[in-house]
């Protein structure tokens, strides 16, 4: 029980009296232990995916911002595939576009944490919208960015 002594007494003896300890037994939790305290709070709660982060914590592995270009190759016009790949992407907090080409294929860039954008390729490579066949997906260009290009995903018509 890592938590500051409050002064609060933690259990009620039968008759609905507070039986505490007296002042002079309750052992002072040192500052230090406190504050690591609150430091492995913090890091469980970044671990559970929190987006409020404080300036300059460090990002977990996980949450390294990635950007990968790719293109859908299969029956993957006229299908809503871009629609769907929109929704999916705003779904799982990425940002970046998604087009049709004249080649009858679908391409586009995909930004965010690089836990996020692997689920989106593993989408884009079997799932696609519902009425779409996808070939193969192709994935080039991947790198590590220090900040997103984008605010948002957007269909570029």
């Amino acid at each position: 029980t890592m938590l500051p002594d409050l002064g609060v007494c933690p259990s009620l003896a039968k008759g609905g009296t507070p039986r505490c300890a007296p002042e002079s037994s309750r052992r002072r939790i040192p500052v230090s232990v406190w504050l690591a305290g609150v430091g492995l709070l913090i890091a469980f709660l970044s671990t559970l995916g929190c987006s409020a982060r404080a300036p300059g914590l460090s990002m977990a592995e996980g949450d390294t911002l990635v950007s990968v270009d790719y293109e859908i190759f299969g029956k993957v016009q006229g299908v809503f595939f871009r629609k769907y790949t929109q929704a999916e992407g705003k779904k799982l907090g990425l940002v970046g576009w998604v087009q049709n080409t004249d080649r009858g294929t679908v391409q586009g860039q995909l930004q965010g944490p690089i836990s996020k954008v692997r689920r989106m390729q593993e989408w884009l490579e079997t799932k696609g919208s519902p009425k779409s066949h996808i070939d193969r997906a192709n994935f080039s260009n991947e790198k590590v960015i220090l900040k997103l290009d984008y605010s948002e995903f957007q269909i570029v018509k």
